[in-house]
């Protein structure tokens, strides 16, 4: 039997799919950190639920009745904004992706991942960082027109935090980008509050997507 701790993540899942949330119930739960607290089949339910149990993590789905995932996520973001929000879906659409972490998600994964990829995007969108499927976002940059853009916001971010941005691009967390900068992990995430400050974004993965939007991966 699980022991239940506040250590736990508590975790809702959203997805219009009974079979697919019975599967994810009895997966997550089988790890010792994870705790389901409840199952949404829209995402009205979802809405409701999150600002009912305050779970740690909501792994929603996109396409679901009454209210999609995607107007789903700007509700709990804006009533639960401490609750992390991992997109768990089977469509890798551009337009799609964009607006999930545009309404704050902090994450996005396709429902063909590994349970070992699963169980690590809950624990890194968990503590605060950022967790994109590696096929979104090589799609994405392959969608983007040659050439780099340019946005008068970038005047704004020194060549330090623009390194920063570039490393956050590549999914590296604080201690990795530290360590290739030669900075400590304080610094870095004083570099990350100063370009979330400068571009008025929310979160890592909102980083990410900018630096795809602005072309200004390496």
């Amino acid at each position: 039997m699980m022991t239940v701790t506040s250590d736990n993540v508590k975790i809702l899942i959203a997805d219009d799919h009974k079979i697919v949330r019975e599967g994810l119930r009895a997966l997550l739960n089988y790890e010792p950190d994870f705790q389901v607290v409840g199952e949404a089949s829209d995402g009205q339910e979802a809405v409701r639920l999150a600002s009912q149990l305050y779970p740690d993590l909501i792994l929603m789905d996109l396409v679901m009745p009454v209210m999609d995932g995607i107007e789903a996520i700007r509700k709990i973001r804006s009533l639960v904004p401490e609750t992390g929000i991992l997109v768990l879906t089977s469509f890798v659409e551009d337009e799609q992706i964009f607006q999930a972490i545009k309404a704050g998600a902090q994450g996005y994964l396709l429902k063909d991942s590994s349970t070992e990829e699963l169980c690590e995007a809950i624990r890194c969108v968990k503590r605060g960082q950022s967790s994109i499927d590696p096929r979104v976002a090589r799609k994405l940059i392959l969608q983007l027109h040659s050439g780099k853009k340019v946005n008068a916001r970038n005047e704004l971010i020194t060549s330090r935090e623009m390194n920063v941005i570039q490393l956050l691009a590549q999914g590296k967390t604080n201690k990795q980008i530290g360590g290739e900068l030669f900075l400590t992990e304080a610094t870095v995430r004083f570099h990350v509050s100063n370009i979330l400050r400068k571009l008025s974004l929310e979160n890592r993965a909102q980083i990410i997507l900018y630096a795809i939007r602005e072309r200004i991966l390496t």
